[in-house]
């Protein structure tokens, strides 16, 4: 995966003293989570605790029902220009150490939405760059989804998210590719949808942060 390998060489500029490794999760629904289906968050934490890495979820959003330590940053039903547009102040409030950016949802294929998609991400980069130059972003190429064909693009959402990471990345403001859609089926990983995961397809995507934040994060951390 281009871009993990320079990561190993990181300074420890990006850890704050004493303190654990700061988590936005960024997305839509599928970040945000719901009682109707199952989301990544709660997997990526017990992961993360069990390994020892000293992190932290942050967010101005919590959901009933969660622990305090699952903030986040995940609007149902909106899409990734949403974001592009609210990233101001939204990051602001909370510059997280690492952002995991999972957004592409909440379009149709007859809107040719991939260039805006794309652009607003790259959007979302800049003004987190901005706020926090030593950043580290963890850009996902989104789950696919059965529902068709309004999510008829992501396979081209996601060819085009793998060359804006490989544009982005530099050693010292790393963009992570994270293949979130290799592996995830919809068929067998989603609720009845076809769009939003169920328990496996949560620990699925869980299991993919957690690996690109084992290979981000310094073992010094832990």
């Amino acid at each position: 995966m281009p871009g993990l390998l320079a990561l190993c060489a990181l300074p420890l500029l990006f850890l704050a003293a004493g303190g654990p490794w700061t988590i936005l999760p960024l997305g839509d629904s599928i970040t945000a989570g719901s009682p109707d289906f199952v989301c990544y968050r709660g997997p990526l934490a017990r992961r993360l605790a069990a390994s020892g890495l000293r992190t932290r979820f942050v967010g101005s959003r919590h959901n009933a029902g969660e622990p305090e330590e699952m903030r986040h940053e995940g609007y149902g039903g909106k899409s990734v220009e949403f974001l592009a547009e609210n990233i101001e102040w939204l990051y602001q409030a909370n510059p997280a150490d690492v952002i995991l950016l999972h957004a592409g949802h909440n379009h149709f294929m007859e809107e040719r939405p991939v260039p805006g998609i794309v652009s607003a991400t790259e959007s979302i980069i800049a003004t987190a760059r901005r706020i926090n130059p030593r950043v580290i972003v963890l850009l996902a190429q989104v789950i696919p989804s059965g529902k068709l064909p309004k999510y008829a693009y992501i396979p081209e959402l996601n060819r085009e998210l793998a060359r804006l990471a490989a544009r982005l990345h530099t050693a010292t403001q790393p963009v992570v590719l994270v293949d979130q859609a290799s592996g995830f089926h919809f068929q067998t990983d989603t609720i009845e949808d076809l769009v939003h995961p169920n328990s496996a397809g949560a620990e699925k995507m869980a299991a993919r942060w957690y690996d690109a934040l084992l290979a981000a994060l310094p073992a010094t951390s832990r």
